[in-house]
């Protein structure tokens, strides 16, 4: 009975005949040799040996953080409580505009007459070779000149060469057209 070799079954006739001589041999001695011999007489017969491991009953998963997303957010309110504090302790020994008045810009942001706050984008661009503490105090004045509310805020570790961001918010200073200004920046 003439059956197949294994290399016919699996590439089938077309793709078997296809193979340069060279690569099918080289095909059919690493496919003997991984299947065994017949023959356990000879010394120097290759035995293939495969082990397969059990999967897991259960696949790892990823560690779930016991955080809520409510104690990320006290969390993240908290740090920038602390930089504020640190702002405001900053700029008490600050006499004048401060040392980064330059590397600070202030835009007011669009609100509904309703909305409970105004708010303004504080820019701060880094212009030095190293991270760098800014303290901020944003002054929010009404059509006449006169501030209706002033707003610190701290930015930890800005770092050199880029423009970090922060909101400042007053809610103060709701329902009135106001007009953001910075007023101190001092660079620690």
């Amino acid at each position: 009975m003439n059956q197949p070799s294994p290399l016919r079954r699996a590439l089938g006739r077309r793709a078997a005949r296809s193979l340069p001589p060279a690569v099918l041999a080289a095909v059919i001695v690493a496919g003997t040799a991984a299947c065994g011999s017949s023959d356990t007489s000879s010394p120097g017969t290759a035995r293939s040996t495969r082990t397969v491991s059990e999967e897991p009953a259960v696949s790892p998963k990823a560690s779930q953080s016991q955080r809520s997303h409510e104690d990320f957010a006290a969390s993240v309110s908290a740090e920038a409580e602390r930089n504020r504090q640190k702002a405001v302790a900053t700029l008490k020994g600050v006499k004048g505009k401060g040392n980064a008045i330059g590397d600070v810009s202030v835009s007011g942001l669009a609100v509904e007459p309703s909305e409970q706050f105004r708010s303004a984008l504080v820019r701060v661009t880094n212009p030095t070779d190293k991270a760098a503490f800014y303290a901020v105090r944003v002054d929010f004045v009404d059509s006449s000149g006169k501030a209706l509310d002033s707003v610190v805020l701290g930015f930890a570790d800005a770092p050199p060469g880029r423009m970090v961001s922060q909101h400042a918010n007053s809610r103060k200073a709701a329902g009135v057209k106001t007009f953001p200004r910075i007023v101190q920046a001092e660079r620690g």
